[in-house]
């Protein structure tokens, strides 16, 4: 997937703050920075052992709820197993519901929040959640 195909699908996901080409393509420089894909979309993580971080998760808004996003966490916990990471995070708006249902029922467990981290086009913001998913026992 290309930097601007990227952009392209990340402004389609996330309309408040979309992503540009050349971010994707900066971020992408990086060595702590992987990209995971499927066939309709993309995530991508920051990697520094034994944790990783999941930046942004994008799934084409037309294959949502089929299990794109899914197969996507799935394929990360398996680069992660390659990567040494014990444990992955992420943030996650509190009004998006159906991020917050895959990522419970994947068991990542909220264990923070930032209050009104993300700012809406309309002027309002929404707390972020904090979330944690343990890969290795303890």
């Amino acid at each position: 997937m290309t930097p601007d195909h990227m952009a392209e699908l990340h402004a389609q996901c996330f309309p408040d703050r979309p992503w540009q080409a050349e971010e994707f393509v900066d971020l992408l420089a990086r060595n702590d920075t992987h990209l995971i894909e499927t066939s309709h979309g993309f995530l991508v993580i920051s990697c520094l052992p034994p944790e990783a971080e999941i930046l942004t998760v994008a799934v084409d808004p037309l294959r949502r709820r089929q299990g794109e996003g899914r197969q996507l966490l799935q394929k990360l916990e398996d680069v992660c197993a390659g990567l040494n990471v014990d444990e992955i995070f992420l943030e996650v708006a509190d009004d998006n519901t159906a991020a917050r249902a895959l990522y419970d029922s994947l068991d990542f467990a909220e264990v923070g929040r930032r209050q009104q981290y993300y700012a809406r086009h309309d002027g309002s913001h929404v707390d972020a959640l904090v979330m944690r998913k343990a890969l290795t026992a303890g």
